[in-house]
């Protein structure tokens, strides 16, 4: 496989990023516990994560035809790792709420950019083979990081899947820096006259 194409950058990128995003996840349950959330407070904080998420898709899907998918999964990884950062300090149920928008603003630049960009860079005939390796990939990232940052915790604190996640999301969002994406609709109508 060809490690400067941009199919190979987006498998290692979008990797590294559910690696670091894993990482964290199945044990925020434990940390929004900790700051003492009651199970109504945990299901408006998963609500608030989800009804922010739904209400940007639409524009970050627009936005990526014209601007590119790669901004949007760059922004994600960086946006994610320095709320990573901020998670270990937050002390209110308010902030979980505040950090849980962001989080779900971020979470749809990533879903809809990366689909945007797997479309991109497969063809039609063998798509679902592509795409099918694509996920093998960045599931096995993901179980790898559940895996370890169980151990993790076991061995430090809660707070340093945080740390160690936002690293990964940072180290995740230089790599996508690497992918040339095969075009933009901006692109498009420069090149043809009609800005």
């Amino acid at each position: 496989m060809n490690t400067k194409s941009p199919w190979f950058m987006l498998i290692v990128a979008q990797g590294t990023t559910i690696l670091g995003a894993s990482l964290v996840f199945p044990f925020y349950l434990i940390f929004i516990r900790e700051v003492g959330a009651s199970f109504t407070q945990f299901g408006l904080a998963y609500g608030l994560f989800t009804l922010s998420s739904a209400i940007v898709h639409r524009w970050i899907g627009t936005l990526t035809d014209y601007i590119g998918r790669v901004p949007f999964l760059v922004a994600n990884a960086w946006g994610m790792a320095l709320l990573f950062l901020l998670l270990p300090i937050v002390t209110a149920i308010w902030q979980v709420y505040a950090l849980q928008i962001l989080l779900g603003i971020f979470g749809a630049m990533q879903k809809t950019s990366e689909k945007a960009l797997l479309a991109d860079l497969t063809e039609y005939r063998s798509r679902g083979q592509r795409i099918g390796r694509y996920h093998f990939w960045t599931a096995i990232s993901s179980g790898l990081a559940i895996i370890g940052g169980g151990m993790l915790i076991d061995f430090f604190t809660l707070d340093i899947i945080f740390y160690t996640g936002s690293i990964i999301l940072f180290i995740s969002g230089w790599v996508m820096l690497g992918i040339v994406e095969p075009f933009r609709l901006s692109d498009t109508n420069t090149k043809e006259g009609t800005h």
